[in-house]
């Protein structure tokens, strides 16, 4: 699967305009994200940092179970969008959240961005080539 320009940019800035949203006054660390679905609509969440900081939610896991609660079962792409100054990578737990609503043949494009809207584009597969997948609870 690849993903054009266009639809980078428009994911890039629905993030950045959800990074405005983070509740982030532990790590100072505001990140917005963008979910791109098999129906075409975009969900966006942001991070949500708690003070019990393992209740702590990232924006990646906040946009995808904003789209699974509105019926959406497929992660085309996510863009996620960070203030700090160099791209930042999704982190383990989003990884294998976006892998539930993906599959190893047609895996979700992951866009990883700055404010200024530098990015860098990669799969799931390439970020998480061995998913914990339904497959193995059988």
């Amino acid at each position: 699967m690849s993903i054009d320009k266009n639809s980078i940019v428009e994911l890039l800035t629905e993030a950045r305009d959800a990074r405005e949203n983070a509740h982030a006054p532990y790590s100072g660390f505001w990140v917005g994200a963008a979910v791109l679905c098999d129906s075409g609509k975009i969900y966006t969440g942001c991070n949500i940092e708690n003070a019990s900081y393992g209740l702590t939610v990232c924006a990646e896991r906040v946009a995808v179970m904003k789209a699974v609660s509105n019926g959406e079962r497929r992660v085309r792409a996510i863009a996620i969008v960070t203030d700090g100054p160099d791209i930042a990578q999704p982190c383990g737990a989003c990884l294998q959240v976006i892998a539930e609503f993906c599959t190893a043949d047609e895996p979700a494009i992951i866009v990883s961005g700055t404010v200024d809207l530098q990015y860098k584009v990669l799969d799931l597969n390439e970020y998480l080539p061995m998913p914990f997948r339904l497959k193995f609870c059988h």
